[in-house]
């Protein structure tokens, strides 16, 4: 039938690759749709960051307000840290939508 390196029906398994190991196979395509149609979550997480923003700045403005010594001093801060953590994750979300 074939000589050595063939397979019975087709072509010799290493024709069109020169000597030594074989390269990385090609890329594949993708198949389905799902890359046209794939949407980023930036959006809604813009929207989660601006809800938390907004929510953390007034709960630390009214737990500084009524801070009377007990914990409200530490809720206060807590409250802000999470307002400074939304705001640069809006900065984030605003250089990855103009990449």
């Amino acid at each position: 039938m074939g000589g050595p390196g063939r397979d019975a029906h087709g072509p010799p398994e290493d024709e069109g690759r020169g000597p030594g190991p074989p390269g990385p196979e090609p890329p594949r395509r993708p198949r389905g749709s799902e890359p046209l149609t794939a949407r980023s979550p930036l959006r809604l997480r813009a929207v989660l960051s601006v809800i938390a923003l907004v929510g953390a700045v007034a709960a630390a403005i009214l737990f500084t307000l009524k801070a009377q010594g007990d914990g409200s001093w530490a809720a206060a801060g807590i409250c802000a840290a999470v307002a400074v953590i939304a705001a640069a994750d809006l900065v984030v979300i605003a250089r990855r939508t103009r990449m």
